[in-house]
Parts: C-alpha cells; structure tokens; sequence
C-alpha cells in the first residue's frame, strides 16, 4: 500500500508542482523511512557469510572467516585510505633503554630467557623451527592457538622441497601435507590467448597439518610456546631485548624476530604510519559444486578495467581445486589498487564476486554451497625489504615485505629465503653481531623485487589515465606470449616470483619488436618518474646479476681468511647479490 501511495504521490509532482505542506512533510516521511530500511537490508555478502558456520579465527593472513572479521578488516582499510600523507604517530611498542638487564627494574622478577623469540606463529614457526633444529633456545609468542587456517596454500612442489633443504622437514612430511595436485595450470587474458603449463603452483597444501607437524617437530626441539599472549612492549638494553606480554609474562631474548605479518605493531611504528605504496585486495571462495575441477588458473582476468564505487579496478581471478572434495574448488579474485579515499571496500569486492564469479567458473551461484569466504590486505612499500631500525630485532615473513608486490600470499617467498635466513640468524647470533646494521645484512636491497614494482603499477587501474580500459589485458598478453615464445627459463621463473635480468631483457626486447605501438600507452599508464625509478632498478638487476656471476667466486675462496664480523658480512653481501638478481633460482 506505501508503494502504491508514494508512486500517486510522484504522479502529483509531476503535474502539480506545489504541494501543501502537509503532503510534502508526509512524502518525505515515506522516503526517509524507505532509506532506512534499504540501508538496514543486509548485503549478499552478509547473508551468505552468516549462513556458514565459522570456527574459531587463527593467526595469520586469511586466518578469519565470519562477517565481523570482514567489517573489522574493510574499518582498517578505510582508514589505510582516508590516512593523510603527512606521517602519524603509531603506538611506541618498542624502546631503547640504556644499560644492561642486570641494572634494570628486572632484578628479582620471574623472566624466560631465551636465545631468539619470535613473534607471531603461523609463518614464524618455520625459521623458529629451522633455529631450534640448529641448537638455539626459541620462543614463540602467539596471540592466537598456534594452527594453520583451513583454506589452503598455494605452491609448486620444488618450493616445498626447500623446506626439506633447510632440515625442518622430511619428503614424507611433505606428502602429508599435500592435500591437492592439479594439471595444467592456466594464464589469460579476457580471450586473447591462453597459455598452459605444468607443475606451476600446483599443489594444495594443508596449512593445517603443515602447522602441526612444525609445531610437534619444534616443541620436540626444546622449543616453548606462549599461545592466546600478546606482546604489550619490547625494551633493547646493551644485553638482550625484554618483552612483556599483556598476559603478564616477562621474556628475555638475545634477539626478537618481527614475524607479525603485514600490521605488525613494531613495523607501523618503524614505518610511522605511512601509507602503503601499493595494496594487492583479494577476495573469493571455497565452495562445493564444480564438476569440472581438475585445472587450475594462475591467473586469468575476464575483463576490462570495470568502474567500482568511486575507483576503477582491473580484475584478476586465480582457482584451483580444493582439497576437502572432488566438486569442491577455490575461487580467488584479486585487483592491485593505491590507497586513497574512494578506493573500494572488500564488501564491494565480494558483491562483484558473486556476480562475476558464476560467469568465469561456468556454473550458477545457486548451484553451489558455499564453504568459506575468504578476503585480504596486502599492503607492500617500495623500500622493501625493511632494514632492521633497532637493534636486536629483525623483521620475518610478511613483516619484512619480502615477498613480490604482485604476490598476495607470503609462503612462497618464506620458503625460498628460510635457508639463507636461518643461516645468517645463527651466524648473527653466535657472533653477537645484533646491531640494527649487522641484521640490515639479512633484509638487503633487492633489485629483483623493487623492479617487480613497474608490473604492479601496470596492472593497477588508473582514473583519468588515457589509455584504454583494455590496456592492462592485452599489455600482460604481450608480456606472456613473448615469454612463451622464449621458452622455459624465462617464463617458469617469472609464474614463481623471481625476477632475472636475462629473462626480463629478452622478454622486453621481444615485446618493443613484436608490439612497439603499446609503448606510448605504457609510459601513459605507469607514468615517467616511476619508468624512471624503475630504470635504476633495472640496472642494479643487471649489476648483481654481474657481481653474482664474476665476482662471487673470487671472493667466496677468501672468505677463511676473514675476520669472523668480516666474513660475516661478505656472506651476506654475496647472498644478497645471488638472491637479489634471482640466480638462486634453479629449474
């Protein structure tokens, strides 16, 4: 009946355009009241999420499931945007004190001490695990039970393999953990082309029983766990660092690992608060229903840039099968924005997903059952990987930013620097060198990944930018076909991560010969200061590329004769060379 009254109301407007006040108060009534209940109607997104039974959240990156983790998250977010440039001041959660323990308020207190504490489990179980192996006394603080999340890890077995490498784990651990393994795996863009290969991050791994296994094999180790505490503030006196957990505990360390993820306290206080450079958002699904569900998609965009809210947005799904039944498979869609006002909630997102998502995939929303609804925030920066700032303490994992700004998921960049870490913590730990400067040697300058910054900015849709909504499609169909053309060693890399001067020339010699008329548009979508930047990156890529190729050897047969502080940082320096150029990168 109000639809009715309102809809003769509108047709009075139309032709009498005075109303008596009395009508006029009464239509308006109407229409705030039809406002409130639009915005009291929940969203799709809602609906679905709290139609699924959600268990307890657990540490790390998609570690929460429930719709009030997503409302929780998409707050942070807002205020990632609406964050003024001008830098704040976070939370001081670390301090230097002078002076050793032994003077300090301490005296007489209870304290655990150990050699290395680190904080955060999910992914810090790992080089905690790899310290113990190596006879160090470790701690782990953990705010959360210490277990894997439920939806799986992406990852080619050679990656795995290195955690075998490191010694943490052994082959049939491995094949425990693998609860997927699916062939081919697919890249395309909106109908121009597909490219398949095989055993590309291919494997389904269980983060559940991954995390187990690693939790038994380092409490069997002599490691401690400190479960459901959170670090409240960390002292640096001369001798070892002091953290109190807001559970009362007090904890002594020679040296603190940051494995805290992406919004570590001491990372937003290092990095004052600042905006991130570049936000990888992501969204998706594991749902029950796919009757064709034995490829996967690497990553595969089905559209055009596509306007979202206030913003523009390039999507890009990545799927695969999901270990928990033969119909059921993950969904993912992912799009690379800068943080500013007006930039798309992950909400907005995940209302796209349920639109777009039944298209891509070929099958309908209504015959699927949703099992898990999945989302994140990756912000990345460009100064990455972060430099320790104090002393005794180094950023891990996610932490450090360590892994690529077009990757979404930290696992893969883990399990390719654990050994070279592992090693250089022990080296750092048994020498006392734990000044900021000494463990700077550990996250160093990396021309590979700061190049790997031109590729998000190319994938990242821009307002007003004068090139055509098709643009980042075919530029990334240019860029894969040209390294599908030249073979293995230079597509296989790129698909994991690592970035070579000798694959990037070819494929960029490749794609001005064979499509020199995108250029113009390149310069237009990235702009020439970032083209710029990128040029010095690209020319330290070649020189480490050099200096790991010529002049590591050389050095590497001197290094007996160093002094132990001297040898340590030459090793350093020299894995910084090999893994900033991608060399340690083996087919």
């Amino acid at each position: 009946m109000m639809m009715v009254q309102l809809g003769q109301c509108n047709g009075i407007l139309g032709q009498y355009p005075k109303l008596s006040p009395l009508v006029r108060r009464r239509k308006e009534r109407i229409q705030r009241s039809m406002s409130l209940q639009a915005q009291a109607l929940p969203s799709r997104t809602q609906r679905i999420m709290e139609s699924i039974a959600v268990e307890g959240e657990v540490g790390g990156a998609g570690g929460a499931y429930s719709y009030n983790a997503l409302k929780r998250l998409d707050h942070i977010w807002s205020s990632i945007c609406s964050t003024v440039t001008v830098s704040q001041e976070p939370q001081q959660v670390v301090s230097s004190i002078p002076g050793v323990t032994s003077h300090s308020d301490l005296t007489g207190k209870e304290v655990d001490k150990f050699d290395v504490v680190v904080c955060g489990g999910t992914l810090g179980i790992f080089i905690a695990t790899a310290l113990s192996a190596k006879g160090l006394q470790v701690g782990i603080v953990e705010r959360n039970v210490l277990k894997g999340r439920e939806q799986e890890w992406n990852i080619s077995r050679k990656e795995l393999l290195e955690l075998v490498d490191v010694g943490i784990l052994e082959e049939n651990d491995i094949e425990q953990t693998i609860a997927m393994n699916f062939n081919p795996n697919r890249c395309g863009f909106e109908d121009k082309g597909e490219i398949w290969v095989k055993d590309i991050l291919n494997l389904g791994v269980s983060p559940v029983k991954l995390v187990e296994i690693m939790k038994k094999r380092f409490i069997s180790l002599g490691g401690v766990i400190f479960e459901g505490c959170s670090v409240s503030s960390i002292s640096i006196y001369e001798d070892a660092s002091v953290l109190k957990l807001s559970e009362g505990n007090i904890l002594s360390s020679r040296l603190v690992i940051d494995a805290m993820g992406n919004f570590s306290p001491v990372v937003k206080q290092i990095r004052r608060g600042r905006k991130p450079d570049g936000v990888c958002l992501v969204v998706g699904s594991c749902a029950r229903g796919f009757k064709d569900n034995s490829t996967s998609d690497i990553i595969y965009s089905s559209s055009s840039v596509k306007k979202v809210g206030d913003s523009e947005a390039q999507y890009f799904w990545e799927a695969f099968p999901a270990g928990s039944g033969p119909l059921d498979r993950t969904t993912y869609m992912f799009t690379y924005v800068s943080p500013q006002p007006g930039s798309p909630k992950l909400e907005e997102l995940l209302e796209d997903f349920w639109d777009l998502m039944p298209e891509y995939q070929g099958v309908s929303l209504d015959n699927l059952e949703i099992l898990r609804v999945i989302y994140g925030i990756f912000p990345t920066y460009r100064d990455s990987p972060l430099p320790a700032a104090f002393d005794r303490i180094l950023q891990f994992g996610d932490a450090s930013g360590i892994q690529s700004p077009v990757s979404f998921g930290g696992f893969g960049s883990l399990t390719r620097h654990l050994g070279r870490l592992s090693a250089g913590v022990y080296e750092a730990i048994n020498g006392d060198f734990l000044d900021a400067s000494s463990l700077s040697l550990l996250n160093p300058y990396m021309p590979n990944l700061s190049a790997s910054w031109l590729f998000q900015r190319a994938m990242s849709a821009k307002k007003n930018s004068n090139v055509p909504p098709e643009f980042i499609n075919e530029l990334l169909h240019v860029n894969f076909q040209s390294m599908q053309k030249l073979g293995d060693p230079v597509l296989r890399p790129f698909l994991q991560d690592v970035i070579q001067f000798g694959a990037l020339s070819k494929t960029l010699g490749l794609v001005m010969l064979t499509k020199p008329q995108i250029i113009p548009s390149i310069f237009k979508q990235v702009g020439i200061p970032v083209l710029l930047d990128w040029s010095s990156h690209f020319f330290m890529l070649g020189y480490y590329t050099f200096l790991s190729t010529y002049a590591d050897p050389v050095i590497r047969s001197l290094l007996t004769a160093f002094p132990s502080k001297m040898k340590y940082e030459w090793k350093r320096y020299l894995e910084a060379w090999k893994y900033g150029s991608g060399l340690d990168y083996k087919l």
